[in-house]
């Protein structure tokens, strides 16, 4: 029996969003987790309607026991996660106060259409192989 996947919700209008689901789902060999895009049915099923309209619109994970992080905080959690080099990669991470951390993520965010082209779909183009795990 597998555990239930952590959910990595995505803007799905972001190009730095779709590199970030590109970017993990190629390295998480042991296949914890599972995307979806913010505002879609699986959001809706997973958050509920009172805490969807708290999040802040960003990157957020919601881990098998519900536990949610966000914004940079999601970052260093899914990193954590993956193992090995981005282990010790969010274990620098986390040594940075979470208000700098956050602030540096809301000026990506700022940027993010000048930065990556704005994606076509919502759905992150993957092989086929990972697209089992992308949920709309």
């Amino acid at each position: 029996m597998t555990a239930e996947p952590q959910f990595v919700f995505y803007d799905g209008n972001c190009g730095v969003c779709h590199s970030f689901v590109e970017f993990v789902v190629r390295r998480d060999r042991r296949e914890c987790f599972h995307f979806a895009p913010l505002g879609g049915q699986r959001f809706a099923e997973l958050i509920p309607p009172e805490l969807r309209s708290r999040l802040p619109e960003s990157l957020v994970l919601r881990t098998p026991s519900g536990e949610l992080f966000y914004r940079s905080a999601a970052v260093v959690a899914v990193l954590r996660e993956l193992g090995g080099g981005w282990r010790l990669l969010a274990r620098v991470l986390e040594r940075v106060p979470v208000r700098l951390r956050d602030a540096i993520y809301d000026q990506i965010a700022r940027i993010r259409n000048r930065l990556f082209r704005r994606p076509a779909d919502v759905c992150p183009p993957l092989p086929p192989q990972f697209r089992s795990r992308l949920h709309l």
